[in-house]
Formats: C-alpha cells, structure tokens, sequence
C-alpha cells in the first residue's frame, strides 16, 4: 500500500566523484594502479609503476600542435601515424591513452592487445563511429571525444556550401577554368526570404540558423528535444518532420547518424518535399538514402545538392558525386586552423583529466559498477532505460521534451536504494533513440542539462518487504503532446510504468490504463472500443504478417466501454500491416514503439 503524497520525496542525486584507477605507495620508488581486468569485471588487474613516471599516450592522427605541448607537459608522447591495425595492436600494450581522429579503427583487438594497460581513448572530433564502445568498457577503458571546439566551423561550411550551392560557383568555376563562360547557364537562386528547415537543432543546426537569420532567410527546425524558447530566442520556429521537409525551399541536415535517422531521406520524405528543394548535408551521410537522392536529383524533385560527409568514405565510383547538381567536399566541416587546434585542446585536457583519476563531462561509455549493486539493479536497469525509450517515443513531432518525473515505488529507505544508476539508464532511454550522444551513469547529468532536460526524481515510499529494492518505476513526461492519447494521465502527462516479474521487466501501465505486457522485442499499443474478438482480429492481421506475438494485454476503464491493448511483438510489421490495424473499425488509435 502507497503512502500519502506528503511521503514523496525529492532526491538530491550528487555526482560520484570515484577515480579511474586507484593508486596506493608500495614504497617511495613505487606505486599500485588498479585497473579491472578483462572478461573477469570482479577482480582486480594490477600493474606496477614507477613513482614519476609519466604515463605514454600514443597519437595515432595529427593533432594540433597546441594539444600536442600539452600532453607533453604531463606524459611522454609517441605521434605515430598512418599505422597498420597489425601496428596499432602492436604498440597499444606500451601505452596507457590513445588520441584519434577518424581515420583509425579502434577495434575490440586493439583492447585485447593493451593487456589491460590502456586506460583512455580520445577522439578528437565527435563522432565515435571508429572504436568500438563496447570493447572499451569491457576492458575498463574510458572513451572521450571533443564535442564542441568544431562547431563554429561546422556551421560555417554549411553556409559556405548553402551559398555556393545557390550561385552554382564550383561548376561555374570548373566552366571558367575549362575555357567557358556559360553566364546564362549558371543562374542560380537567391537566398533572402527563402524557407530554411534545420534538421537537428544542437550545437551546429542552432549556429547555421544564427547565420541563416543573418542572410534573410526564414528559418523553421524540426527537433524533439531542442527547447522551444532557446529557438524562439534566435527567431526559429519549432515544427514536426513532414512540415519542416514539406514547407522548405533549403534543407539543412544536422541530424547524428542512428538507427532512427539512418536513411531518413529516402523515396518516401523526397516525395513529401518541394519540388526543387536544395539540400545541405555536413552531419553524416548515412542520414540520406544516396540512391534515392540520386532518382530525386533526375526527377526535378531536388534541385541541387551540396554533400560534406558520404555514407562510404571517400566515395568511389559514385553517380552522386558525379551528378551535374551536386557539389562536393571531402569532410570539411571540422577543417579550419582554428577548429583543428581547438580540438587538440579540448582531447588532449579530457585525456589528461582521465589520466590523472578525473571522471571526464565528455566520457561516451560506461563506468564499472561495483558487481553486487549491478547484480541486484540489473533488471531495474534495464526497465528503466525501456521506460525511457517508450516513453519518447509517445512524444508528437515538435515537442521538445523538457520536464520529466521519476517515481521510484519502494519499500526501503532513502540511504539503502541509490538511484543514480536508475536515472541515467532513464536519461538513456529518453535522449539515446533520437540522439548521437552515449550516456553512462558519468554523463548522464551533464548531458540532460546540455540539452535542457529537466529530471525530478520522487520516491513513493510503500509498505511491505525491503528484500527488493524497487516494486515499480513510473516516468512522467509534461508539457508535450502524445501520438498516442490514451498514454496521457488524467493531468495531461504522457505516463509509463513498469515492474520487474520473474526478473524480465513488464510495462504495467499506459496513461491511466492496467496492462501487463513484457518489454521484450516491441509493442502496439491499441485503444479500441472494448468488444468481443478485438483479440483475434489484431492476432490474425499479424499472424498473416509472419509477426510473432509474445504478448498480450488489454486493460479497461469499464466492460464494453474503452480498453488499451498492449501487443508485445518479436518482429517489426510492415507498414501494410500496421495500416490494416488502423483499419479495424473498433481501434481508435494505436502506436508501434520500438523497445
């Protein structure tokens, strides 16, 4: 039985502030550093240094010279580049950190080959698409990247090639230097009053429209999570997807590469665009569907195209790259002398803060958990970061999710349940999906304040045993709209919550609706009018999809009157198949939601 509201409690979580290693004097010319050893989490590796000794990082890339001096002042520094993965794996035991860029595959070997000594990864850019995360963690490794000294680079390629896509001037200066001079046919369009869409909102998408407001343009963004006041403070407008590619004149992607976005300009969004729209992409290539972009190009849909990133680089023997329309540049955004000593700055103190036992802002993977919390938490975990997923996904386009509230359902005391770990598997859930960022129980805070996400935590302290720690875990999301209107609770808020059953977590209610379905695979949500054979036709309609069903259960409000059906699926139906639902007279709504 639940206490009263007053027997709520705000959680005060503070950030840990454990070491990396842990170093203990063996006598005045040695020291301990402990670091846990591979595949066995629960013991101990230990390694002998000397008391004086500076660590060796190994920079496998260029890096600027600022960055450079830097890390020497702390440790010794081997520049190696252009090394082999046979090389890489060869010299890795010697050294404690490793800088790179995006050119060097930090493999799951690499690790293996450290021997336990490789303590840190730097990447000096953003995107960590080249080291294998989870190999880090495994091997207790932290990953760290430099995610902001480019971005006023970035932004300014973009307008670079926004322009110079507009005036056609790299096929006008090829024409010039071939000996033409084709005034007539390289008419191009002017950007003053023009439709802007900035996809993605961050750091970069926010500076590119600073720029574009600077160049007259009107500009619009779609992103779920970017605060509605910060655009409106700079005169952007927050819309869905489908208006922002239906309504723009310019597109410019700033979107990370997930599973979410992978290909998100395909035959389908092309055919929702303006004809003649004109598109900028400096994020990642795999966000475009090149062989779609291709039939769009050919078809008149999309005008002119100016392209920074592919989804195979370099490109080889590309009809995109080799389109009359298209302008190129090889990955770019970042290439400024400004940007690249930024960077090196920027890698080079996360990588000496890592190495002197500091827990790094811009860490990208895990820490260790001690194995007993983990053992007892594990399934609390994992249903936590679930609810996070699911509850997002409820999220209309154009919402920016802001304030969320946790609830803990739990019989213990606030000093025997620590919830840290809980709320950044949540923040995980509800940042991951749409987002290039890792979060870990070390960035999980850092990365919700960066992007202005507000998590209250609550604890409902309920009779009964301690012996679990946790009886149930609800997340709250305020203040947006949901695709799914039966998830919203009676004051408004799109509400979640589950329970961990046999160790496997369960989803045990939607809005106001009782359901119990395992959060395994993914899920249909229903509302239907509640009548005889809802159950067998949504099952046949799937069956004939070849969509396994693994669970499922209707919650009502009253016999005959409005009921929630929770589907757990093991395969993702066709769109054909999720249409045919619709179709059913009785079902009022539904929503498919990837777990």
């Amino acid at each position: 039985m639940a206490a009263s509201a007053s027997s709520a409690i705000n959680l005060s979580i503070k950030p840990s502030h454990t070491p990396l290693s842990w170093k203990t004097h063996l006598s005045s010319t040695s020291a301990l550093a402990v670091s846990p050893l591979s595949g066995h989490r629960q013991y101990p590796r230990f390694v002998i240094y000397a008391v004086g000794d500076k660590p060796t990082v190994l920079v496998a890339e260029k890096l600027g010279e600022a960055g450079v001096n830097l890390l020497k002042e702390f440790a010794d520094v081997d520049c190696s580049y252009n090394l082999t993965p046979e090389e890489l794996c060869n010299k890795i035991s010697l050294c404690d950190a490793l800088i790179v860029r995006s050119g060097t595959k930090v493999s799951r070997e690499v690790f293996e080959s450290s021997g336990g000594r490789l303590k840190v990864v730097g990447r000096a850019g953003v995107g960590i698409d080249n080291v294998d995360l989870a190999a880090a963690t495994e091997h207790g490794c932290l990953v760290v990247n430099a995610p902001t000294a480019n971005t006023v680079a970035a932004a300014e390629h973009g307008i670079a090639l926004l322009t110079a896509m507009a005036r056609n001037v790299a096929q006008a200066d090829a024409s010039v230097k071939a000996g033409k001079w084709l005034r007539n046919k390289y008419v191009g369009v002017s950007l003053v009053g023009k439709t802007l869409a900035v996809m993605g909102f961050g750091k970069v998408g926010s500076e590119v429209a600073r720029r574009a407001k600077g160049l007259g343009m009107h500009v619009i963004a779609h992103d779920p999570y970017a605060p509605a006041d910060r655009a409106r403070a700079i005169g952007v407008e927050l819309v869905s997807f489908d208006k922002a590619i239906s309504s723009a004149d310019f597109i410019s992607l700033h979107m990370p590469l997930t599973p979410a976005t992978n290909k998100v300009l395909n035959d389908e969004t092309f055919s929702k665009m303006k004809k003649g729209v004109r598109i900028v992409n400096v994020a990642r290539g795999g966000v475009i569907d090149e062989d779609a972009l291709v039939r769009a190009l050919d078809a008149g849909i999309v005008a002119q195209v100016a392209l920074d990133v592919f989804t195979v680089e370099p490109p080889k023997d590309s009809k995109l790259v080799q389109h009359e329309n298209v302008t190129a540049t090889p990955h770019l955004g970042a290439s400024t002398m400004e940007a690249q000593e930024g960077v090196a700055i920027e890698i080079a103190e996360a990588v000496v803060g890592a190495l002197n036992g500091e827990l790094a802002a811009t860490a990208v993977n895990a820490p260790m958990v001690p194995a007993e919390v983990l053992s007892e938490l594990k399934p609390f975990v994992a249903l936590a970061e679930k609810l996070g997923r699911l509850a997002v996904q409820l999220v209309a386009g154009g919402s920016g999710v802001k304030s969320v509230k946790v609830t803990y359902g739990s019989a213990r005391g606030p000093d025997d349940l620590d919830t840290r770990l809980l709320r950044a598997m949540i923040t995980k859930g509800l940042i991951e999906p749409i987002s290039s960022s890792f979060v870990n129980l070390v960035n999980a805070d850092f990365t919700a304040k960066q992007r202005g996400l507000s998590i209250a935590e609550l604890r409902s302290l309920l009779n009964g045993s301690p012996e679990s720690p946790l009886e149930f875990i609800q997340v709250q999301i305020s203040s947006v709209e949901s695709k799914f209107a039966s998830a919203l609770s009676d004051s408004g808020e799109i509400r979640v919550e589950g329970r961990v059953k046999d160790g496997i977590p369960h989803l045990t209610k939607v809005g106001s609706f009782e359901v119990d379905v395992s959060l395994e695979g993914s899920i249909i949500l229903c509302r239907q009018v509640d009548q005889p054979g809802m159950i067998g036709k949504v099952g046949s309609i799937l069956s004939e999809g070849n969509v396994n069903v693994s669970f499922m259960s209707v919650g009502r409000v009253a016999p005959r009157k409005h009921a929630v059906m929770a589907i757990g699926v093991d395969d993702q139906p066709s769109k054909e198949i999720l249409k045919r639902i619709g179709e059913i007279p009785a079902v009022e709504e539904f929503v498919y939601l990837k777990i």
